[in-house]
């Protein structure tokens, strides 16, 4: 991928190990530019998520560096947050006050009690969630909990939104609303997402580029640039082709797995 503009986070071989010796993944190069929907794919037990905390300075690299802006990352940076399966909200807290949790954390810029209250009307508005503002989080249903959640992320203004499988959990049509109010939001917010995935459609949705982990150790196999400058349907004939190739690698990855390492596709949705 060429990038007009400076990258927002890159990853320079970067390896990360349990315990010394037996690495998740290793020698794992990236980089992300600004409004990109970059989709981590694979199977269970690639190292995509593991992989993803490390980007987000949840956890540091055994050997390599990660960067964003040109500053390492040793701890999650005031300008990201995090979305994961779960919304993960306050249950003492109602919708408004769960938005809002951590735009105080001390590591925040500073901001106004009227700077929060906006944020959070704003954040709120984007996600469709204006009407339960009085809401207690035992009210919502799955999907507006994820709301919340996304919600919360937004009210950070973060440049890079890091999203682990947050909508596995949810039903098929939820799924799909979500997904396409995660690309509409990128466009209205400016705001690039590192996205974590098993399912090749949720990929081929809402990328930008696609990169494909697998083996053990994790590594990055293959990648893939959409085209997004026209609408794509599921069932669009280049889409159908894209989707075709990266199962081939998937299947092709698994040949060359050691046999006593999971399978690279096991818990991979391509149905």
């Amino acid at each position: 991928m060429s990038y007009p503009d400076k990258p927002l986070l890159r990853a320079e071989r970067v390896r990360y190990d349990y315990s010394p010796g037996q690495p998740v993944f290793e020698d794992i190069s990236l980089q992300i530019a600004p409004r990109e929907i970059l989709v981590l794919l694979g199977g269970s037990g690639c190292g995509k998520s593991t992989l993803l905390r490390l980007l987000a300075g949840l956890s540091r690299p055994s050997s390599g560096h990660v960067y964003f802006h040109d500053t390492p990352v040793e701890r999650p940076h005031p300008r990201s947050a995090l979305i994961f399966q779960q919304a993960s909200l306050l249950p003492w807290l109602k919708v408004p006050d769960n938005v809002a949790y951590g735009l105080n954390f001390k590591h925040q810029p500073r901001i106004s009690r009227t700077e929060r209250s906006a944020r959070v009307t704003r954040a709120l508005s984007a996600v469709g969630l204006s009407s339960h503002s009085k809401a207690w989080p035992t009210e919502l249903s799955g999907g507006q909990a994820q709301r919340v959640a996304l919600a919360r992320a937004l009210a950070r203004q973060p440049e890079l939104l890091f999203a682990d499988e947050p909508f596995s959990a949810l039903d098929a049509i939820t799924r799909t609303e979500m997904q396409q109010l995660l690309v509409d939001l990128v466009h209205q917010w400016n705001t690039a997402v590192l996205l974590v995935t098993h399912d090749i459609d949720e990929a081929l949705a809402v990328a930008d580029r696609i990169i494909l982990m697998g083996g053990s150790p994790g590594q990055i196999v293959q990648q893939w640039q959409l085209d997004r400058s026209d609408a794509l349907s599921p069932s669009a004939p280049d889409l159908l082709q894209l989707r075709q190739e990266i199962l081939q690698a998937l299947h092709l990855n698994s040949r060359h797995s050691d046999s006593g390492s999971e399978h690279p596709t096991r818990g991979l949705t391509h149905a």
